[in-house]
């Protein structure tokens, strides 16, 4: 029962993992569409370009009057003060073809440029000089559609409820206008419908509009940011964060593949990123976002954006203190730290002078009692017997002299190679904070590759040193064990895991919290790795370890 209850919980978390893979997927492209973002917006340009001289060319008021509007449609969302330009040059042909309708259509796609660029006086005094007696549908449709949009804005903004109240009204019932005069697919139509039922709550009807839409558009068009701009909403209602966090990427790339300068969705993103603590690439975000809104001209996309690119600022600023604030702790720490390598390395060579002396007198001692023992053998069998004893014992401390020397000569170099190591990345830190590269220290200071290099290094040191010293240990400790748990390792020269957890104990060390600091393991761990290899041991357990205590001594 319990393995069928873990096998559903990696079946059902299966999905979440290829939503969150997918949506890193995403923000690594919107980082790449960001630097290619020139290439982009020269291919609008370039688009533009073309269409000015197709303009410029036009000899016929009805071929110009086209190409106006092309170019309209190509600086609406890249250069809000061109759009107007060449919008006006449609209602200037319109009038000059005679063609009232196109006309109208003209001035109310006007009063929609003005309304979503905030002049809703201009607007509104275009669509009160409008008469609309005996308009094409299609011209009144862009008449109702322009009369709706500048009213939601009016009531969207103001401050004053009464007032809010009234635009409202207007708004809704030039939207019935709207619904009755444009045709059903009319992305504003879609937009309107789904906005509705969202605002009812009624999420699965909204998503199904949107999938509506979403078949009349290109995947990656300019249209393709908006329908998933609204799909994000939609999925933001209904508390799905994968989800909304991936459309909103999707439209955002469409906004930045196509050129465009007029971007709700990046700024939306990079707000929605700084609630969830990615205040670097927020700050990004805006900052571009930001320029963009500069270059297209729009005070109300300037006035949404602002709070936002102040509240991000300010986090970002206070995030990098804090990094300052840790570097130069850790700096403190590391200079604390080589103070006490210094002083340790001063204990372990005075240390290792009194061994020296010790050891010199113990091998004074050992010639004396040899000579002893050979003058008194031939006249007492019993201190024969007790010489004999003592020579194992002067072999054992001639075994545990050989482990110190090895050892210590071994750790005083790597103190040495670590004190180099500290140095050299003191003096590279201290660089990177005289030229502010903060950037690449709290990169370096994030990643573990260097602590686990020099992990890997100190157990290839321990493994090396004590198989020099101990050259059979691995044969002999298989000896102990029951075949088909006997351990042989990879590589001749190194040890497992389990293998140096007992070297340690052959040499003395048997606490398993000193163990499990020496090879970075949990306490925990250590105990399993000993209870398992014990387990397995021939003869009797709790005789194990002190057998391999005894391996590589004089039998």
């Amino acid at each position: 029962m319990r393995k069928l209850l873990i096998f559903f919980c990696l079946v059902l978390s299966i999905p979440v993992f290829s939503q969150e893979k997918e949506l890193s997927r995403l923000l690594e492209e919107i980082d790449a569409a960001i630097t290619q973002s020139p290439d982009y917006v020269g291919k609008r340009e370039a688009r533009i370009t073309e269409a000015r001289n197709a303009y410029a060319s036009a000899r016929q008021t009805a071929a110009k009057y086209e190409s106006a509007l092309l170019l309209y449609e190509l600086y609406r969302p890249f250069v809000s003060d061109s759009a107007i330009f060449f919008l006006r040059e449609g209602i200037r042909l319109a009038d000059e073809m005679g063609d009232r309708s196109e006309g109208v259509r003209c001035r109310s796609l006007m009063a929609l440029r003005c309304s979503n660029i905030g002049m809703y006086d201009e607007a509104l005094l275009t669509l009160d000089s409008i008469n609309i007696d005996g308009l094409s549908k299609e011209a009144l449709g862009e008449y109702y559609r322009a009369r709706n949009n500048v009213y939601n804005e009016l009531a969207y903004y103001t401050h004053l409820d009464n007032m809010r109240d009234h635009y409202y009204q207007q708004a809704g019932h030039y939207e019935q206008l709207m619904f009755e005069t444009l045709p059903p697919d009319d992305p504003d139509c879609f937009a309107h419908r789904e906005l509705a039922l969202n605002g009812k709550g009624d999420l699965d009807a909204a998503l199904k509009v949107n999938d509506d839409w979403m078949k009349t558009v290109q995947p990656g068009s300019h249209p393709y940011a908006l329908v998933t701009l609204y799909r994000y909403l939609d999925f933001k209602a209904k508390g799905d964060s994968l989800e909304m966090m991936k459309w909103l990427c999707e439209s955002v790339l469409a906004d930045v593949r196509n050129g465009v300068m007029d971007q709700g969705s990046m700024w939306e993103l990079a707000n929605q990123l700084m609630l969830q603590g990615d205040i670097d690439r927020a700050y990004r975000y805006i900052s571009y976002t930001s320029d963009c809104a500069g270059r297209y001209g729009s005070r109300q996309r300037q006035w949404q954006i602002s709070p936002l690119l102040n509240e991000i600022a300010k986090n970002y600023k206070a995030k990098s203190e804090r990094t300052t604030h840790q570097l130069w702790i850790m700096l403190c720490a590391i200079s604390v730290l080589g103070v006490l390598l210094l002083g340790l390395l001063f204990f372990l060579h005075r240390r290792n002078r009194q061994l020296g002396v010790a050891r010199n007198a113990l091998h004074e001692t050992n010639a004396k009692l040899a000579a002893l023992n050979e003058e008194l053998r031939s006249a007492n069998v019993q201190l024969s017997s007790t010489n004999e004893q003592l020579a194992v014992v002067n072999s054992q401390l001639n075994d545990a002299n050989k482990v110190k020397d090895e050892y210590i000569g071994r750790f005083l170099a790597l103190c040495a190679q670590y004190v180099d190591k500290l140095d050299s990345y003191r003096k590279m830190v201290n660089k990177k904070i005289k030229k502010n590269e903060l950037a690449d220290v709290l990169q370096m200071s994030k990643s573990s590759e260097q602590k686990d290099r020099d992990v890997e290094e100190l157990n290839h040191s321990f493994d090396s040193a004590f198989l020099h010293l101990f050259p059979n240990f691995v044969d002999d400790f298989n000896a102990l064990l029951s075949p088909e748990v006997q351990i042989h390792p990879k590589e001749k020269d190194r040890l497992t895991t389990d293998l140096r957890i007992f070297a340690l104990i052959r040499l003395g060390i048997d606490d398993s919290s000193k163990i499990a600091e020496f090879l970075h393991y949990s306490v925990n761990t250590i105990y399993n790795y000993r209870a398992r290899i014990k387990n397995g041991s021939i003869g009797n357990r709790e005789e194990f370890e002190r057998r391999v205590k005894e391996i590589g001594m004089p039998k």
